[in-house]
């Protein structure tokens, strides 16, 4: 049986042209977006409500920037590790690195979980060996966990702080872990992406415990079952899709960050655009940071 197709078309809601657009999320403090580029590095915030959107260009790549108490602090991954950064300046106060963390790795995904801790992945540059993995950091102590991997993606914790999501997109796996407290399980396949779906990038779960997954090289998003069933397609105007999160007022605007790296604008013109979608679902409001060092 063929999945629904999703019945709203996503529309470009920024056209900031991002190398590779990532890591989108909501602060509903501000009604504001926020993403990063991370080949042409920047954090970029747009707030819909007055149409205004600002760049803050950064000297080093950068794979993520969430949410701390400070409006204007972000906790951000960069290339040589998780630092606290005033968006406001651009200074940066180093906080924390994987370890061994091999010079050609950056930092990727990251999210802040329930428990207000960092979750992060950590990759190779050049996307072509196994020198990354996924870690947790709450401001005091670092957690290593779920072996080595090449592209990382989430990690993302479920809601009710028992289940965690990972991805490793070159092996196309999407997969799931227990978890207790800081206890981390063993990772189990969820969902393996079949061939002509491209690589499964960026997640975000919605309130019904469901997984939008981006597909890289696919056009589109995925809404996936607790179980891993197609429940839904999104088809996106653009080939690489990245990464997607629920804003709005009411959190039921799906909002997603694209890539234009290597494409041709004569074919696919709407690459690294920032999108929005009209969902009937609502998402979660983007968790806060409390560790120490912000």
């Amino acid at each position: 049986m063929t999945p629904p197709v999703h019945p709203h078309t996503p529309r470009v809601a920024v056209a900031c042209g991002c190398e590779l657009g990532e890591e989108i999320l909501w602060d509903a403090r501000s009604g504001t977006l926020v993403w990063v580029d991370i080949e042409n590095p920047a954090i970029w915030r747009h707030r819909p409500e007055t149409d205004e959107t600002h760049r803050l260009a950064l000297d080093e790549k950068l794979g993520f920037a969430l949410l701390t108490p400070d409006p204007g602090k972000f906790i951000a991954g960069f290339k040589s590790g998780v630092a606290c950064l005033d968006v406001e300046t651009g200074a940066r106060t180093p906080l924390v690195r994987p370890e061994p963390h091999p010079p050609n790795n950056r930092l990727n995904s990251g999210n802040v979980g329930p428990d207000g801790a960092l979750w992060f992945g950590s990759m190779d540059d050049a996307e072509s060996e196994p020198t990354g993995g996924f870690h947790r950091w709450d401001g005091r102590t670092r957690l290593d966990f779920g072996g080595a991997a090449t592209v990382t993606n989430g990690p993302v914790v479920g809601p009710d702080g028992r289940r965690l999501y990972t991805i490793d997109t070159a092996n196309g796996v999407v997969r799931v872990h227990d978890l207790d407290g800081t206890t981390v399980g063993e990772p189990r396949p969820l969902i393996t992406f079949e061939p002509g779906w491209g690589k499964p990038d960026g997640l975000t779960l919605d309130a019904e415990g469901h997984l939008w997954i981006c597909h890289y090289a696919g056009s589109r998003i995925t809404r996936f079952a607790p179980d891993g069933r197609v429940e839904r397609i999104l088809p996106v105007p653009t080939a690489l899709v990245t990464k997607c999160a629920f804003g709005g007022p009411d959190l039921t605007t799906l909002y997603i960050t694209t890539c234009r790296r290597g494409r041709d604008p004569a074919i696919d013109p709407m690459a690294g655009h920032v999108f929005r979608v009209e969902t009937d679902v609502r998402g979660f409001p983007a968790n806060i940071y409390r560790g120490a060092g912000t």
